[in-house]
């Protein structure tokens, strides 16, 4: 709009200031400006504590990817009893010492006093027993895994903590109650689109709601070409928490399902056939909330002729 030799800060501010000057005289710089509406406040509540949970995920992941890299140097057989080092009776298993090497001396009786330990998973563990061998790191590193370990189960109870508060604050807004009423939308992606969409005021349509969300490709058409491209102006957040939205929204909902086996069947990859049908959940989702109605499964009664 306005050519400039490079896009820094100063630049775009005076030429944010020309719009204003221009805005009731140019009609493209009235379009240009939109006005920023506020949020209601538990909305913004959630989008926080959305967030700040996305952290805790985020570095619950790191954690656990760092803990199983020690314990395959240190001690890989007691890593195979597990598929998932972040299982919470094999965190607790690894926690009870603060030695790991007394954890293969541990009797059954102690074994089954372990919270989450039952008869089952204590035969698993006398039998890693039977053969536990550790490395010479383990003199260093092996304070460094129950270490993370303990992290892990601090993360998991500050994680639960805000899907606790988040799904009370949930049940305050009106946004997350509406999107809630959609099959398959979890109490964690419905906190986390209300937080980050925070008021359907902010956007002019459902195309401008469906863009923000990242449900709505963009053209690359170019002579004989025809495609699309994802847009990178999204809120990844937002976009991130649809997605897993509407994939498990496919399984709940039939109509929904043979959409996306349809679009699948026409050659598009997974993730194209969940923004398409995405992108139709939004026009739902816009219209379910100017309506002030909730989603509803209606069963479809064949015409007698």
């Amino acid at each position: 709009m306005f050519p400039g030799a490079a896009k820094t800060d100063p630049i775009d501010t005076r030429k944010i200031l020309e719009l204003f000057h221009l805005k009731d005289h140019l009609p493209l710089a009235k379009d240009a400006l939109q006005k920023v509406v506020s949020a209601p406040l538990v909305n913004d509540k959630l989008k926080r504590l959305s967030r700040r949970r996305r952290q805790l995920v985020n570095e619950k992941i790191r954690v656990a990817n760092r803990l199983q890299s020690d314990m395959q140097a240190v001690c890989p057989e007691l890593l195979a009893i597990t598929s998932n080092v972040s299982n919470l009776k094999f965190l607790r298993f690894l926690t009870c010492r603060d030695d790991l090497t007394q954890l293969a001396r541990l009797r059954r009786t102690t074994l089954l006093k372990i919270p989450s330990v039952g008869q089952k998973y204590a035969c698993i563990i006398q039998e890693w027993q039977r053969k536990a061998n550790f490395s010479a790191e383990v003199e260093y590193v092996g304070p460094m895994i129950i270490q993370d370990a303990r992290r892990i189960l601090e993360l998991r109870k500050q994680i639960h903590a805000l899907d606790e508060v988040m799904a009370e604050l949930a049940d305050q807004s009106e946004l997350a109650c509406r999107i809630g009423s959609i099959q398959g939308f979890g109490k964690t992606c419905v906190a986390e689109l209300a937080g980050e969409v925070g008021t359907t005021e902010r956007f002019a349509g459902e195309r401008s709601l469906s863009l923000y969300v990242g449900m709505s490709p963009l053209s690359r058409d170019s002579g004989q070409h025809h495609g699309s491209k994802c847009p990178r102006q999204v809120n990844h957040r937002a976009k991130a928490a649809m997605m897993t939205a509407v994939a498990r929204h496919i399984n709940c909902v039939p109509e929904s399902r043979a959409y996306y086996e349809k679009k699948r069947a026409e050659g598009k990859s997974h993730n194209q056939a969940v923004r398409a049908l995405g992108r139709h959940l939004v026009r739902v989702i816009w219209s379910m909330l100017k309506n002030e109605r909730d989603y509803e499964l209606r069963e479809v009664i064949p015409s007698v002729t």
